[in-house]
């Protein structure tokens, strides 16, 4: 029983990180798109400060969606092999952000398609910013299901 509420609690625990990667990778998405067309922080727009409550959920939806299967595969590689420093999940995010650039490139939709050099690394970064965040929220107990479902060995 107290392994499966041990699975249990890390799935959560890894789901909540999931959310908290992909809104942070959206949020930076979002920084660089307002900075880009000229929004400073020194001077605030409402308009634009605003905005950000809205889109930064939004675009979220849209990140989570297509990094959910290369990021499973990073995910559960790191619960297998129990990494929990932080640069193996910035590099993870940057290979998820190169599978999605290489998904899309793959489509054929000449619409869809990320061919512009800056926002080809502003993805990177996001994906390095969500596996970041997703570390700080999930990432650094990878692997502790496995101490917790195997059994008490000096009894």
């Amino acid at each position: 029983m107290r392994r499966i509420i041990a699975y249990l609690i890390r799935f959560a625990v890894i789901l909540i990180g999931y959310v908290v990667g992909s809104l942070a990778a959206s949020a930076f998405l979002n920084i660089l798109v307002l900075a880009h067309l000229g929004y400073t922080p020194a001077d605030p727009e409402p308009t634009a400060t605003a905005s950000l409550y809205f889109s930064v959920p939004f675009v979220a939806l849209f990140v989570a969606y297509f990094a959910f299967m290369p990021a499973a595969v990073v995910i559960l590689t790191a619960e297998v092999l129990g990494r929990r420093d932080w640069l193996f999940y910035a590099l993870g995010g940057a290979v998820i952000a190169l599978v999605f650039l290489g998904f899309v490139h793959n489509v054929g939709d000449a619409n869809f398609d990320v061919t512009e050099t800056n926002a080809r690394l502003a993805v990177i970064g996001a994906g390095m910013v969500g596996g970041i965040f997703y570390w700080l929220s999930a990432g650094r107990w990878a692997g502790s299901w496995r101490r917790e479902a195997l059994p008490d060995l000096e009894r």
